[in-house]
């Protein structure tokens, strides 16, 4: 049985998550009644014009009206296409970082604390969704459930809403930015986890602990900022502890259970 702070403590983060993702989709949902309502418009437009031009237009109205109405669909619903084009839900405005460098402190296990740096100017697509994440303390409760502890490739993967690699925050977001053209992260560096697609990046983060090699041919990885300080803490008391069960690619679970705890974040004056 998990201790009462512990329980009272993932109660809180399951329903700041809650809260969270009921004003993304509710952001959503107006989005796509705006796009149905477009598309609507079109197909009467395109039914007036049939009318007014005989049956052979109307045939060819018939096919376009189809084709806006799929591409209104695929808009609307995130799926692999859609990320493939452009962001999809409600993606918190690049403005948010203002191009400045922003500081603050990531807590894990209540016990390590990270400084960290988000940088506004080279990433400011990807640091104003951290921003905007931190002050509405949506990682506090997750876990970092990912570790890689190779001789070139070390470093602690968190951020997702589940906990297990899973979830976000209802939506994915592009482009790729401030990527190392090697394939080279440094120690230190917090770079945005994604899928396939460069508009898959949504909440989940990694922290290289160790200098890292990754493929750049699918391109690479958002470094959005860097830990300037607590490296030694989380190595002491959590990647050199090693991994729990590896796969094949040799990363798997960190030993360590390891929780978000805290996170702050401000615009450095």
């Amino acid at each position: 049985m998990a201790p009462k702070n512990q329980s009272r403590d993932n109660r809180e983060a399951r329903e700041r998550l809650r809260l969270y993702q009921a004003r993304q989709g509710l952001h959503e949902r107006q989005r796509r009644r705006r796009v149905r309502d477009d598309t609507v418009g079109i197909m009467v437009l395109v039914l007036v014009a049939a009318l007014a031009t005989g049956s052979q237009l109307a045939f060819a109205g018939t096919h376009r009206s189809a084709g806006a109405d799929a591409s209104a669909s695929a808009t609307a619903t995130p799926t692999p296409s859609a990320s493939a084009a452009g962001n999809t839900g409600d993606v918190p405005s690049k403005r948010i970082a203002k191009g400045a460098t922003w500081t603050g402190t990531l807590t894990l296990n209540k016990t390590v604390d990270l400084g960290i740096e988000l940088d506004g100017a080279a990433a400011p697509q990807a640091a104003s969704v951290e921003i905007d994440l931190i002050r509405k303390q949506f990682y506090t409760g997750t876990t970092c459930h990912r570790l890689a502890d190779g001789a070139d490739l070390r470093f602690l993967q968190c951020g997702s809403a589940n906990g297990d690699g899973t979830g976000d925050a209802g939506f994915q977001y592009g482009p790729l930015e401030n990527v190392p053209a090697d394939g080279k992260y440094a120690t230190g560096d917090i770079a945005i986890a994604r899928g396939a697609s460069p508009y898959s990046q949504s909440t989940q983060f990694f922290i290289v602990y160790g200098d890292t090699t990754l493929d750049g041919s699918t391109g690479g990885y958002t470094v959005v900022g860097k830990v300037t300080s607590g490296l030694d803490a989380l190595e002491s008391t959590i990647t050199s502890k090693g991994v729990q069960d590896p796969g094949a690619d040799g990363t798997g679970k960190p030993k360590v259970a390891t929780t978000i705890t805290g996170a702050t974040i401000r615009e450095e004056q």
